[in-house]
């Protein structure tokens, strides 16, 4: 193990399960104490803390729905007070609601903006507040920011093509005070929300992706512990693509 990130404190925001629970595993190994965030399956929050606490480092579960920025604003202050400070911020929450037009309710419409695009804004306006040149903030987007080959899901590809533009746009924020900000993209990942023997990913490998499978969480991982590591420190307003050719 490199422990690249040996006592940096993050918060990893939805990272109870899949994607986020595979990066707060992996920014762990490498050294740093991670704090998560959960809506509900209190279980798998705590099987994800220990597993990272199995690194030697400090971990813990906060029950904070991404919709409710006072409850964001708050896990962000938890974190800063049980892991002395935040040097590492991933906005991982995401929801996506797929619907036809015509039958797309409004109300699915406002959480999936809530949760997907104004939570990164108060996490990050929060969690920055407490970072020292250095800081790192990772969001989690979609490939469906520039690719949606299917009907349905117009609402949750805004959402994610927005974070396209607050990334840049905070990258220039925040450049001057030695923080990076940066997104990354995933393309067909193997969870349990999208798992990789679904009829549906059948078709994507046969019929969307250049390389015929799905990705894994881990791979997830392994990109954002480089971009939260001192490897990626010229690394700013970037969109990153991991999607085996998704979008190719």
């Amino acid at each position: 193990m490199n422990h690249l990130l040996e006592s940096k404190r993050a918060l990893v925001t939805g990272g109870s399960r899949g994607i986020g629970a595979a990066i707060a595993k992996r920014l762990a190994r490498e050294g740093a104490h991670v704090a998560l965030t959960y809506v509900s399956k209190p279980n798998q929050a705590n099987d994800t803390v220990k597993a990272a606490q199995a690194f030697g480092v400090n971990a813990l579960a906060i029950e904070a729905d991404s919709a409710d920025a006072k409850a964001v604003v708050a896990a962000v202050e938890r974190t800063v007070a049980e892991l002395g400070g935040i040097d590492i911020l991933v906005n991982n929450a995401g929801i996506g609601v797929i619907a036809p037009i015509d039958d797309y309710r409004l109300e699915d419409f406002d959480r999936t903006l809530a949760v997907n695009l104004r939570a990164v804004f108060v996490a990050t306006q929060a969690a920055v507040k407490h970072m020292k040149t250095g800081g790192r903030v990772i969001t989690i987007g979609s490939c469906n920011a520039d690719r949606m080959p299917f009907g349905g899901g117009a609402v949750y590809a805004m959402s994610k093509a927005a974070l396209v533009g607050l990334v840049k746009g905070l990258a220039r924020d925040l450049g001057p005070r030695g923080i990076t900000v940066n997104n990354v993209q995933p393309g067909p990942i193997d969870t349990d929300m999208n798992p990789a023997d679904s009829d549906f990913a059948e078709m994507l490998r046969k019929q969307v992706m250049a390389l015929p499978r799905y990705g894994t969480t881990d791979e997830i991982a392994a990109m954002v512990a480089y971009l939260a590591g001192p490897e990626a420190g010229f690394v700013t307003g970037a969109s990153l693509m991991i999607d085996g050719g998704f979008t190719a």
